[in-house]
Order: structure tokens, then sequence, then C-alpha cells
């Protein structure tokens, strides 16, 4: 076999659909994030899903050369933003758009998903809130507790006159300092409080308030680096999920 023909053989290959190397978009899972990304058991092993791996791997049956990387790999929401900054991360499943997340990340319009966010107390207080103003005026005896780098605590801030603590970076540790009543509050997004609640087996112990609450979208922000022919390729896909109604399906699944 003459190697002119089969140089041409291989590359009309590379130059094909199939034969093309895949567009690889690196990203990470964000601990304390549950139902975004949490720990399931896949073939006897510990691995990670939870709303956000199912959209990647959605997005992957959509256009097959998109594969996302890193999915597989827990971490903070500080250090993924240092990342991003830094150029090693190309995609964040489920950023809000808040300043803090749009002086960073390009965001796609397509709505991933809309959370509420609620309030958590001790059983045992009786307290009735019937909106933020209502827990303004606790002062000190209002403080509201959040998970440290999240979105949430931007969205307190801007209420405005609210106390926050914000140094734990977990629910649980949260929910501890609740019941030890370093905190009055604790505001979380549902799908998610709800869970974390029944996993620190709290379920009698805490109760979720009916009011104030906040409404929220979550959308998928990309590096502002990534090449403009990659994002398109995911816009085009998150689209196509969006119209097909598998991006509700897949947050129905998820719902406490």
């Amino acid at each position: 076999m003459k190697l002119l023909p089969v140089l041409s053989a291989l590359l009309l290959f590379l130059c094909q659909p199939n034969g093309m190397a895949s567009t690889i978009i690196r990203t990470a899972a964000q601990e304390a994030s549950e139902p975004k990304f949490i720990t399931i058991n896949q073939q006897g092993k510990p691995a990670i899903g939870g709303i956000c791996v199912d959209i990647m791997r959605a997005l992957e049956k959509v256009d097959p050369d998109l594969k996302f990387v890193g999915d597989q790999t827990w971490q903070p929401r500080v250090r993924i933003d240092v990342g991003m900054k830094a150029g090693n991360i190309d995609a964040f499943c489920g950023a809000q758009r808040i300043e803090r997340n749009t002086s960073q990340y390009h965001f796609l319009d397509t709505v991933l998903f809309t959370v509420s966010y609620l309030l958590a107390v001790r059983a045992d207080d009786d307290i009735d809130i019937q909106n933020w103003d209502d827990i303004r005026q606790l002062g000190n005896k209002g403080v509201i507790l959040a998970l440290h780098g999240f979105g949430i605590v931007d969205i307190l801030e801007k209420i405005g006159g609210l106390k926050i603590d914000s140094g734990a970076t977990s629910s649980l540790s949260n929910l501890n300092k609740l019941m030890a009543g370093r905190g009055r509050f604790y505001c979380h997004r549902s799908p998610g409080i709800r869970l974390s609640i029944q996993q620190a087996g709290l379920e009698n112990k805490v109760r979720l308030l009916a009011r104030p609450q906040l409404s929220e979208k979550f959308y998928m922000g990309l590096s502002k680096t990534l090449p403009a022919d990659q994002t398109k390729r995911i816009n085009n896909a998150l689209l196509s999920l969006e119209n097909s109604g598998e991006l509700r399906r897949i947050f129905e699944k998820y719902q406490e």
C-alpha cells in the first residue's frame, strides 16, 4: 500500500465529524451545592451526579463533539472562581446573574433551573417572620447563616441591613451552628435544604419558614476567553435541551 493514499485517507477521516477530536470543556463539581452536584454510587464506586452532571451528559448527547471534564472532581466555590480567572476552568454550571459573577463569566441566556431560597430555624423557635424587614429589626438576634462564597450571600447583602454569617462551607456546619444558637436562621436553596436537614438527622429539630422566600434563576457560566465557536456549540445544545423539555425533566428528578 502506497503511503500517499493512506495519508490522504487519514486526513479525509480527520476532517469528518466522527473523526474530529472532542471539544474539551473543563469544569468542576461545586462542593456543598446539592442537588446541583451530589455524591452517588455508580457500579459500586463513589461518583458525582446531580442536576449539573445530568445536564452536561445531556449536552454531550445533543452534540457528541462536546466533552465536559472535571465534573468528577470536587472543588469549593472559591477555588472554582480562581480557576476561572486563571484560565483552568471553562464552564461553571448553575451560576446566578449577580455582579460578582457577571464580572467574570459569560452567561448563556437559557435558564437551567429556578430555585427558592428558604429560611430554616430551630423547631423550638416560635418566631413568626413575614418579611425581611422583620428580620432586619431583630438586629444581632437575627443573624442569618449562609454558605461562604455562594451567591445567596451577595443577594442578602444587597437587601441591606441584615446580619449575615457566611463563614461555613457546608450545610452541616451551618445546621450545627443553628442548633448551637450561633445564628437564628439558615438561608439555603430548595431543592437542597430539606435533603441537608435530613442528612444531618435534624428533621424534628429544624423547621422551614413559609416567609420570606427568594426566587433565583441559575445559568451556565462560561469563561470569557472560551472560543466563540465552542460557546455557540454549548448555547445551541442548551437551546435544544430547553426546547425538548429535557432541562425541565432533569430538574424535576431532584425535586424534594
